[in-house]
């Protein structure tokens, strides 16, 4: 769980000094439309900010939120892990270009579309930004054929790395997107519908 700065000290790492810094977790879905709100004002309005207004005073966390009663959330969010897995750098722009393409991806768009289809199409847009389409579309493929061991439910390469979101996610409680932790702490103050300029007097009032 994240530290208030004024709490740092309670955190050792050897060789390491505790850091001043403020967190702010954003739990996002990327079928979401609000999560999509929230991301792109951030990602276009927000985040350039924070060199020139608070260097090395806060921190923004994504936090892969799975929404199952969207089934193509899991398969978006795999994608996720695997350009996680690839290539972290490229992770924000990533999560971008799927919420600006976040409705090809709704439930009637999918709904025809076999699973690797769905993790092809994903693929292909991880490509976009530079990451190496063939290997996300080799972590995301699920095998039409049972496992060594004769499994059915084999997964695929990414599976291990979204049971530990899922798991990270429940262990906090959050159900609804997006939801915005301050410190560790729930802030309910914050909206998807915030405005560039509100999220800069939030921040004005709360990052010292």
């Amino acid at each position: 769980m994240a530290l208030a700065p004024k709490f740092a000290g309670q955190a050792y790492s050897a060789g390491v000094s505790p850091k001043n810094v403020h967190t702010i977790e954003l739990y996002l879905d990327y079928v979401c439309p609000f999560s999509a709100k929230m991301f792109n004002t951030l990602y276009s309005s927000v985040l350039p900010l924070l060199p020139k207004k608070y260097p090395s005073k806060v921190q923004f966390l994504f936090r892969q939120q799975i929404q199952p009663w969207h089934p193509s959330s899991t398969l978006v969010h795999e994608a996720g892990a695997a350009v996680l897995r690839l290539s972290p750098d490229k992770f924000w722009p990533f999560s971008a270009v799927l919420f600006e393409h976040q409705k090809e991806y709704f439930d009637v768009n999918v709904v025809h579309e076999a699973r690797n289809e769905t993790y092809n199409r994903l693929a292909k847009l991880a490509g976009s930004v530079g990451v190496d389409e063939s290997k996300v579309f080799g972590l995301l493929e699920i095998a039409d054929k049972p496992g060594e061991d004769g499994s059915l439910n084999t997964g695929n390469q990414v599976t291990d790395d979204v049971k530990l979101m899922v798991k990270a996610n429940r262990r906090v409680g959050v159900h609804v997107t997006p939801t915005v932790l301050f410190n560790g702490i729930e802030e309910g103050s914050i909206s998807s519908g915030f405005t560039g300029e509100q999220w800069d007097e939030w921040l004005e009032k709360n990052i010292k």
